[in-house]
């Protein structure tokens, strides 16, 4: 009995599928081990590779502030409030700490700020390397000596890490900080600052500060090493741009995902 042919195709692509996504995969770590090695080189920083990688940290972790004090203002209404009143009302209050720490700064925090650069940076990302392909001056770069690697990837995927990282903190602590403001107008919290910082950061485990790192940095690194070969990887036509662009985004969201849920597992198990 023969397999119907539809079933074979479909089959095929899938395999074609899954080979091409395993390919891009190492094509990252590949790009990410790079980008980690030269990194601590002295002789890699020349002033043009800083110079870049200033303008990234400043598009990519400067000017979505903002953005990021508006969701860490209404996700501190939110959870830190809900929390904090709900443990009250359970006579459990002494695991307010433990309670904020794991959703909002172990798991929230990373997760929404890598989304945040994600969608804004990474999709901006791909496509400017996308341009910078097409125009021909990514092969102007090579011809005049210089290394694209080292003055277009590494300071954007390394300001991507470092931008995700610093913008991690500044949302937990917009985040604690309204929530306790708006618990303490509503009456449904301690009036006591300190007691409420005390309470936080005695919750504050070594753990949750290496689950932090890991859970900021490596899925940004990841994503931005995606969004570079993805821009970088575009032929000759505007048209490949788009597409590039979006299998980028695509790919991080997932590896962040896949990168949080690997963390969590691998420090609380």
């Amino acid at each position: 009995m023969t397999m119907p042919t539809s079933f074979l195709r479909a089959v095929g692509g899938l395999g074609a599928e899954v080979w091409a996504q395993w390919h891009e995969l190492r094509h990252v770590m590949a790009v990410i081990g790079s980008v980690l090695f030269e990194c601590v080189q002295p002789r890699y920083w020349v002033s043009a590779v800083r110079k870049v990688f200033a303008r990234q940290v400043l598009a990519i972790g400067v000017e979505p502030l903002w953005i990021v004090g508006v969701v860490a203002v209404f996700v501190g209404i939110s959870v830190v409030v809900q929390l904090t009143f709900w443990v009250g009302e359970a006579g459990q209050s002494q695991m307010v700490g433990p309670l904020l720490v794991a959703v909002v700064a172990r798991e929230l925090g990373p997760v929404l700020i890598n989304l945040i650069i994600i969608v804004r940076s990474g999709s901006m990302m791909a496509t400017e390397l996308g341009i910078l392909k097409i125009n021909g001056q990514v092969s102007a770069l090579e011809t005049q000596g210089g290394d694209p690697f080292t003055q277009l990837v590494l300071p954007r995927v390394l300001a991507m890490a470092v931008s995700a990282f610093c913008l991690t903190v500044v949302f937990i602590l917009i985040a604690f900080a309204s929530g306790y403001l708006f618990a303490a107008w509503l009456g449904k919290g301690s009036h006591d600052l300190f007691l409420f910082a005390d309470t936080v950061s005695r919750a504050v485990q070594p753990k949750d500060i290496g689950n932090i790192l890991a859970k900021s940095i490596l899925p940004a690194l990841f994503a931005g090493a995606s969004c570079c070969i993805g821009g970088l990887d575009v032929g000759s036509s505007d048209n490949e741009i788009p597409n590039a662009t979006q299998r980028a985004l695509t790919r991080s969201v997932a590896g962040l995902f896949v990168i949080a849920a690997v963390v969590s597992l691998l420090t609380y198990l």
